[in-house]
């Protein structure tokens, strides 16, 4: 057995007798979009064994919380949802019903043990490279508690149901597609590498398949995923590698795709086949997210980045100079160990540089076993309260002025669902943008050029044009 949690045994229960009744599980998704894919697969796993999904914790039979370790208090939120599904099921026991409650993702393989240890309630933790065993789990956790936050050697895509299509199209029009999993970067404030384990990129063929399947489903948009996508490097039917330029080539391709998207990438994986294929491939929407973090060299080298700031400023360079309308989005994190005001101020000055369309902002906060956890430098919360409010001041206006120099053009919209008013429907820019706009239903699916007439805080109002009227781009 592993130095990993393999199996913790409590009191051996009874086999609950078997109901007439449809099991129902609830799974509720924290953190990335990478969580939210795999709350889809369990979601699928669980269908063929039987379960429908419920819309809340009290109308199931099984609660999954699928768990992130990047955010801040993240341990907490989850022990406070555990100590609220611990009354519930107390009270669905008092009434001779059974619950079981299961926690996956990030902080089920970080604290697995701490999780059992502390919250009795639970009976299954399983790590994010382990959710394809649920079923075994799931029948050995109906006689005692059991955690499985191995590595395992086998590739567990492979080992996954095939998506059902009746399930793919109650998911819309757009999907997601883990392609890379796991990170070799070693960044001093993330705990990736430790949760989700070293790089693996899945075959080819295998991504082209599911890619195929969705398309037949209906399905128009995908969005690749990786903690490091870009680092992808799949192995084609000649047992070549396959960087994720080639791998967005392909799946171009494929018909029914309109557009390609991914995310999250790395600066130091930017390389020129990728920064063509923006070049090259229609389908490639003309949006990037780059995360930077800092724009400080000083910041950068203790946060192990692996690029220094001018490097950056290149990409981006680069990138522009392959799509000219693309926008950028990022990540920042402000109050790294060590981080002085002149370091922050070079953050600031980077992000009037580049110019961003939209952003992700942190507080640091230190996640136990990482490098920068352990430093002795940490910054006073006060000082993060106050950066992080003028960065993503900074960023807010950024974004505004964005949405705002749309107004007047022509956008393509991927029409993703119905509106929240009578006979308005809903959907995404090339810049993910969220559109609403007056005109009928039977356009979900369909991408339909729509003039922006007006930039609300968190949307952009539009009308539908004329078909023959060519959409334009929106500046940067």
């Amino acid at each position: 057995m592993s130095e990993s949690l393999k199996l913790i045994r409590g009191e051996e229960r009874a086999e609950a007798p078997a109901s007439s009744k449809p099991r129902r599980a609830f799974i509720k998704s924290y953190g990335c979009q990478m969580n939210v894919y795999d709350s889809e697969r369990m979601g699928d796993i669980l269908a063929v064994e039987g379960y429908d999904l419920a819309d809340s914790a009290e109308a199931a039979d099984l609660v999954l919380l699928n768990t992130c370790h990047i955010r801040e208090r993240a341990s907490e939120k989850v022990f406070s949802e555990l100590g609220r599904l611990r009354a519930l099921k107390e009270a669905r026991g008092a009434e001779g019903r059974d619950m079981l409650i299961g926690v996956a993702g990030c902080v089920a393989q970080a604290e697995g043990r701490e999780i059992m240890r502390r919250q009795g309630a639970v009976d299954l933790v399983v790590g994010p490279q382990s959710y394809h065993r649920l079923p075994d789990l799931l029948r050995r956790a109906r006689k005692a508690r059991v955690a499985d936050t191995d590595f395992p050697a086998e590739d567990k895509f492979a080992k996954l149901p095939g998506l059902s299509e009746a399930r793919i199209r109650q998911r819309g029009v757009s999907a997601f597609v883990t392609v890379q999993e796991g990170c070799d970067k070693f960044c001093t404030f993330c705990v990736v590498p430790y949760t989700r384990g070293a790089e693996f990129s899945r075959p080819v063929a295998r991504v082209v398949a599911d890619v195929v399947q969705l398309a037949r489903a209906g399905v128009r948009e995908v969005t690749l995923l990786g903690q490091n996508v870009n680092a992808y490097h799949g192995e084609d039917e000649r047992h070549r590698t396959c960087s994720l330029g080639t791998l967005i080539r392909r799946l171009a391709e494929i018909p029914g795709i309109a557009r390609l998207r991914y995310t999250t990438s790395h600066p130091a994986d930017m390389d020129d086949d990728l920064i063509t294929a923006h070049r090259d491939v229609p389908a490639l929407m003309s949006y990037l997210h780059l995360p930077l973090q800092s724009g400080s060299d000083r910041v950068l080298a203790a946060m192990n980045r692996k690029h220094r700031a001018a490097q950056y400023l290149q990409i981006v360079d680069k990138v522009r100079a392959a799509r000219p309308e693309i926008a950028l989005s990022s990540d920042f994190i402000v109050g790294f160990p060590g981080e002085s005001e002149a370091d922050f101020e070079a953050t600031l000055a980077m992000i009037r540089s580049v110019g961003y369309a939209g952003a992700f902002s942190f507080k640091y906060s230190p996640r136990p076993g990482t490098p920068g956890a352990e430093r002795q430098d940490q910054i006073d919360e006060a000082v993060k309260d106050e950066r992080l409010s003028r960065l993503q001041a900074l960023l807010e206006e950024q974004r505004q002025a964005f949405n705002a120099a749309c107004i007047g053009r022509t956008l393509d919209v991927l029409i993703q669902k119905k509106g929240r008013h009578l006979g308005q429907i809903a959907g995404r820019t090339p810049y993910l943008q969220a559109v609403h706009l007056d005109a009928p239903e039977g356009l979900i699916g369909h991408i339909v050029p729509v003039e922006i007439v007006a930039a609300g805080p968190n949307s952009l109002s539009g009308r539908r044009i004329n078909q023959g009227h060519a959409a334009g781009e929106c500046p940067t």
